[in-house]
């Protein structure tokens, strides 16, 4: 390992597609920016790298917390901000058969 310090990305994972909720959005992760490029495996031909730290998610319940750990491991980093999460207007199944809907039937 050389003597420079790994850089690392925290944030704020967003939610996945298959979620309609925001479970499991209020952590933050840290994780390690690729320190060397991918190459071709000549047997295989899959790429790859020597580089094992691109491998960690690190999961911390506070930007602090991981900003604490980052310090402390002397890791350099950039926080990305979280984004607004967005209101959820709850559906209703029964405002599809509504008489005064804003918009025309679409199925």
């Amino acid at each position: 390992m050389s003597g420079l310090k790994p850089l690392a990305r925290i944030h704020c994972p967003p939610r996945s597609a298959m979620q309609s909720g925001r479970a499991n959005t209020h952590e933050w992760v840290l994780e390690y920016a690729p320190s060397e490029s991918v190459r071709l495996d000549p047997l295989t031909g899959w790429p790859g790298s020597g580089d094992t730290r691109n491998q960690l998610c690190l999961r911390f319940p506070t930007q602090e917390a991981a900003v604490a750990y980052a310090e402390a491991k002397e890791i350099s980093f950039e926080i990305e901000p979280r984004l607004p999460a967005k209101p959820i207007k709850p559906k209703v199944y029964a405002d599809n058969f509504r008489t005064n809907r804003g918009e025309n039937w679409t199925h």
